[in-house]
């Protein structure tokens, strides 16, 4: 591979009825299926212990599944069914740890180029594929460097040049941003994204950042306790959210305890300080209980009446704009408004919350 040949042949990702225990402890991965289309990038996003990285270990044969399928292409690497395994250096696969994992006593050319000497390539295509790949990632300057004089970004470009040396037809990364400060973490979003697309690399990031799944993703695998719980585009699964769960692990969430009207086949919301009309109550009897459901964005300091009367128990400026905690009967809601606007605390306020952004689900514990 020439230097103007340092791109990776991507390939779709097929993984079918995954399972995976550690002792007699419930499943940590539990019948996971889903595809990632070549050149996209797919994110596993879910809290910590929810399976996200247990699948993403699977798929690079650091660990073994108990049950299910795993294809690059067309290629089985695991298949329980059929006694298949491929160990991770067989796969075709780079992975970027969360600690980097970059070798101290190393420069930044040499930890590029171990995965390629640990093969044997010749020497002099080990010179040119390193950096034509330091070149990918903005670190062509920095080959001679020892590892230990590299900054929290530099140190990931160098994880994300040593994954993508071999010519991997798929990409991994396990919360590689977790390590980096707020200002360089949104700097990397952008620079993974953009080299991600630039080389159309099939990519499976796992994170616990709702923030970072949106900005980078195609796709979003939304898991929890081992299962999925929904899969979609960034904006599918936030603004379409079909459980309680995806809704409340995606932004500031508000909820509200409320019963339902239906009269005249116009469906309401009864709650403590007033009376939401609802979009839609499909399904739903007169008098059943609900929690109401709106992300903080979507409320407004009302105008007018408002549908809700409340009072504010705090007031915060907060980088541009202010942010409220407004009481609603026993309910504490988070409502943003603009930086000039002057409700004091114990002041009364109204609400406005437009019906096609609230969720009503039924008023049962969560799972």
């Amino acid at each position: 591979m020439s230097g103007q040949d340092a791109r990776p042949t991507a390939a779709s990702v097929t993984v079918t009825g995954l399972v995976k225990r550690f002792g007699a402890a419930n499943a940590a991965v539990d019948g996971v299926s889903f595809v990632v289309a070549s050149g996209h990038f797919l994110t596993l996003l879910g809290p910590s212990g929810c399976g996200k990285t247990t699948t993403l270990r699977m798929i690079a044969g650091l660990e073994r599944p108990d049950a299910g399928e795993i294809r690059i292409g067309e290629r089985v690497l695991s298949s329980s069914a059929g006694g298949v395994f491929v160990p991770p250096e067989k796969r075709e696969m780079g992975m970027v740890f969360q600690s980097y994992a970059i070798w101290p006593h190393m420069t930044v050319f040499e930890n590029v180029a171990f995965p390629l000497q640990e093969k044997r390539v010749p020497r002099q295509e080990v010179r040119e594929r390193v950096m034509a790949t330091l070149g990918l990632v903005g670190l062509t300057d920095y080959a001679a460097r020892p590892a230990p004089l590299l900054s929290g970004g530099q140190q990931q470009r160098v994880a994300l040049a040593r994954a993508l040396v071999g010519n991997p037809q798929v990409l991994l990364l396990d919360e590689p941003l977790s390590n980096l400060d707020a200002r360089l973490r949104e700097q990397m979003r952008f620079e993974i994204r953009s080299m991600q697309v630039r080389l159309g690399i099939t990519t499976v990031f796992v994170t616990h950042d709702q923030l970072e799944a949106m900005t980078l993703s195609d796709e979003v695998i939304v898991m929890n306790a081992g299962k999925i719980e929904q899969v979609g585009t960034p904006r599918e699964v936030y603004e379409r959210p079909k459980t309680r769960y995806v809704m409340d692990f995606l932004g500031q969430v508000n909820h509200l305890p409320a019963r339902i009207r239906i009269a005249g086949g116009a469906p309401t919301a009864v709650v403590d300080g007033g009376e939401i009309p609802l979009a839609d109550a499909e399904g739903w009897s007169d008098g059943e209980r609900a929690v109401l459901a709106f992300r903080a964005e979507e409320v407004r300091l009302a105008t007018g009446d408002g549908q809700l009367r409340g009072t504010v128990t705090a007031a915060t400026y907060v980088g541009g704009q202010m942010e409220y905690l407004v009481q609603v009967g026993e309910a504490i809601l988070r409502v943003p408004a603009p930086a000039d606007s002057a409700a004091g605390v114990g002041s009364a306020v109204a609400l406005y919350v437009a019906p096609a952004a609230i969720r009503a689900w039924r008023a049962t514990p969560q799972v």
